[in-house]
């Protein structure tokens, strides 16, 4: 199966129905995203297709085959961070850091849709993502 993944073609020898997480996780070694209900509630393993954020854990590969995937490793671009990433380290907003991966890549699909949301749409997009 054939995947773009953080802007590189990338070629994966599984099921189609495997889901999307444990691809990039076991097969491609891209651990930032993580795996936490395996219901695709809590938003730990959400990841951008085609810009808008979907939960890794209950997508199956299949259904990002031909879409560009970026997981919170894809959100750096050359050399620097993406600007919610760097305001997560100079805020000192992690606390375990596991659901941080998550929530980065939902806030970055936000602020790509609109670069400055009031706190009523910030609250509902962040909904999905959950803090342990």
């Amino acid at each position: 199966m054939e995947l773009t993944v953080n802007g590189k073609a990338r070629s994966v020898d599984v099921e189609p129905d495997a889901t999307l997480l444990n691809v990039l996780r076991e097969q491609l070694d891209l651990t930032g995203t993580k795996y936490g209900c395996g219901e695709g509630q809590c938003g730990a393993c959400t990841v951008l297709i085609d810009g808008k954020p979907r939960r890794a854990c209950i997508t199956p590969v299949k259904a990002a085959a031909g879409r560009q995937v970026t997981t919170i490793e894809g959100l750096e671009r050359n050399g620097r961070l993406h600007p919610l990433q760097q305001a997560f380290l100079d805020l000192d907003v992690m606390q375990c850091g596991y659901c941080t991966p998550g929530m980065i890549v939902t806030g970055a699909a936000l602020l790509a849709a609109n670069p400055n949301p009031g706190e009523q749409e910030i609250i509902r997009f962040m909904e999905g993502n959950i803090c342990r």
